[in-house]
């Protein structure tokens, strides 16, 4: 079959291109997939928001509940004011002491009940708040898990920290907010609107004449206090990146007495995001300033209105009393209002940086390439990838049969670590294919295709749990077994040591342990589960050369029928594999045994030169 060279097309940026090179053919897949910055032109933040409150829907029976109770509770607070108007102009002018106690213990019946109701339905809003909250949190953090490598790349780890924390908060925030003054604010509005009207309709098309301005102002200032939010939350992203370097590297700042120096960075852009944060800030704060002007101008007009009618006889003061009241009830509730226009313009900052998350479609789509027999374990057939424009991996060939062994060395950034992210499927790569037992990796159920390897990565992570926990990572392998994998990695006789031994508990990142015993205790995780394919990415840079050459003599004794990869520095670690391929600038400088390299690869040959004679 000849080869089929690809016809390139100009796309628009939300087309993606696939292409895969298989049985000498070039298959393009052209996917059409609008990515959530071009859906921003036409989606407002409101309706990303509402996708992000899809979660309530589980509790729409218990708000419906909490609603009901809140609307009684409310109505009861409205309905103070209007029996004290009653009080003052029925029932006092009757002289009778009964009656007005009767209606005064009417007036703490309704105090009491709103409260008692307000309450309830307040801490109803707490726990649908809490539970939206902690689903969207979950759905969250397992798409963040089930991000590729480029996606990754792409939202940083210090941007998915602050979606998780920050993000949610807000959301946290206003979810509870419009179940409590969301439906208290405007019903006490309205409804006062009605009441009032019915009381003294006059001083009513006062009031109402304010509230017009009142609501333009809310719009404009929530219209561009949203764009603020977002900002601030793109600064705080950075300066969590700035802390997790420090914190990470505090070892090192300290040691090279960088600490003015990192204290000054970590300072500017503390103050990029304070002032982000005061312009924001600053600018939904007008609407309290403005308001409250409007509403006493209102109240000003209220009273003197009210004086001229009372003086005239055309009203009674206690409607002018239930009105005043009226009017200091409905002024809190326009407050509360312009507060909850603050939290959603938070909000909804936050959902659309949420919502591109868990909008993101996966990449990493399992494809339906056919798979051929063959007793080669993995194949990396032309392989070609890179990160960005420049490429990173070029025409990468070769071979591995079940069992064998492969050590690939290389200058730092030569692409080393590169391969076995390609090989596990992190990344796609962008030429060429790679195969284990004849089968595309991009043909694999993802979780199918990782329960085959056994990994330490370069810079792997020990949790702080259990060594037990740390050894085992929920994969229900037997104490026995963790322990043979313990003695198979060297790691068996510190583990004997400790004090609780695999019960001893770890600190963050197994900073209780010293660099060796955690590559260690790394390698016997990897080993652990009896791995079909095993692969060390310089896990053995902190062990000194007996424990070494132990260590890869058990494996090559009790793991003979698994296909191991090693990546290292050392030509000791690799020069016994049974291959070994040399990169160099992401290309293969050298393929062959150890003897074959010496004599056929400069690049090996000077490695050897410099590390053995």
């Amino acid at each position: 079959m000849d080869t089929l060279n690809p016809i390139t097309f100009k796309l628009p940026n939300y087309f993606q291109t696939l292409t895969t090179h298989h049985a000498g053919a070039k298959i393009i897949f052209v996917r059409k997939s609008i990515s959530f910055f071009d859906r921003r032109i036409i989606e407002p933040e409101v309706l990303v928001l509402k996708k992000v409150l899809t979660y309530l829907k589980p509790y729409i029976a218990r708000m419906m509940l909490g609603f009901t109770i809140k609307v009684l509770g409310t109505f009861m607070d409205l309905g103070l004011p209007w029996v004290l108007a009653f009080i003052i102009d029925d029932i006092i002018p009757y002289q009778k002491v009964s009656l007005i106690v009767w209606w005064g213990v009417v007036m703490i019946i309704l105090s009491i009940g709103a409260r008692t109701f307000n309450i309830l339905a307040n801490r109803m809003a707490a726990r649908v708040a809490r539970n939206t909250i902690r689903n969207l949190r979950h759905d969250l953090f397992e798409k963040i898990l089930n991000l590729s490598g480029t996606q990754l790349d792409h939202f940083t780890v210090p941007s998915l920290e602050s979606r998780m924390t920050t993000d949610t908060y807000n959301i946290h925030n206003m979810v509870g907010m419009m179940q409590r003054m969301g439906v208290r604010a405007p019903i006490i509005l309205i409804g006062g609107i009605i009441i009032t009207s019915t009381l003294e309709p006059v001083l009513t098309l006062v009031l109402v004449g304010v509230l017009p301005f009142l609501a333009i102002v809310v719009y404009l200032v929530s219209k561009k206090g949203i764009p603020l939010y977002t900002k601030v939350q793109i600064l705080t992203d950075k300066m969590i990146r700035v802390l997790r370097e420090n914190i990470t590297g505090v070892r090192v700042i300290k040691a090279l007495s960088k600490t003015p120096y990192e204290k000054g960075r970590f300072a500017d852009i503390n103050l990029k995001v304070s002032e982000q944060e005061q312009k924001a800030g600053t600018t939904m704060a007008t609407t309290n300033p403005i308001i409250n002007f409007l509403l006493n101008v209102g109240l000003t007009l209220v009273v003197i209105v009210g004086a001229f009618r009372v003086n005239s006889g055309a009203s009674e003061p206690g409607k002018i009393v239930a009105f005043l009241s009226y009017f200091a009830i409905m002024q809190q509730a326009v407050m509360a209002i312009t507060r909850i226009f603050v939290v959603f313009s938070k909000a909804s900052a936050s959902a659309a940086r949420i919502a591109e998350v868990l909008d993101t479609e996966e990449d990493l789509q399992e494809l339906t390439i056919e798979s051929v027999p063959s007793d080669v374990h993995i194949m990396f057939d032309h392989v070609c990838f890179s990160y960005t424009e420049e490429p990173c991996i070029s025409d990468v060939n070769f071979t591995l049969r079940k069992g064998e062994s492969l050590g690939i060395i290389g200058s730092t950034g030569a692409g080393k670590t590169t391969l076995i992210n390609l090989l596990m499927r992190f990344y796609d790569v962008k030429e060429g294919s790679i195969q284990i037992n004849g089968k595309d990796v991009r043909s694999f159920n993802k979780q199918e295709l990782r329960k085959m390897f056994g990994v330490v990565f370069q810079n792997d992570v020990l949790f702080a749990d259990r060594v037990y926990e740390n050894v085992n990572l929920g994969r229900d392998i037997s104490e026995n077994r963790i322990w043979d994998a313990a003695n198979d990695a060297q790691a068996a006789s510190f583990i004997e040591g400790l004090e609780e031994r695999l019960d001893f508990k770890l600190a963050i990142k197994g900073s209780n342990l010293s660099g060796g015993q955690k590559q260690r205790l790394l390698v016997a995780r990897a080993l652990a589960g009896c791995p079909e394919i095993l692969i060390l990415d310089d896990s053995s840079s902190a062990l000194d050369y007996k424990t070494d050459s132990l260590l890869r003599k058990a494996i090559r004794e009790n793991y003979s029928d698994t296909t191991t990869i090693v990546i290292a520095q050392r030509i000791s670690s690799v020069m016994k594999l049974d291959h070994v391929l040399v990169i160099e600038d992401g290309q293969m400088a050298g393929y062959g045994t150890h003897e074959e390299l010496l004599a056929n690869c400069d690049v090996y040959k000077e490695i050897y030169q410099s590390q053995i004679l």
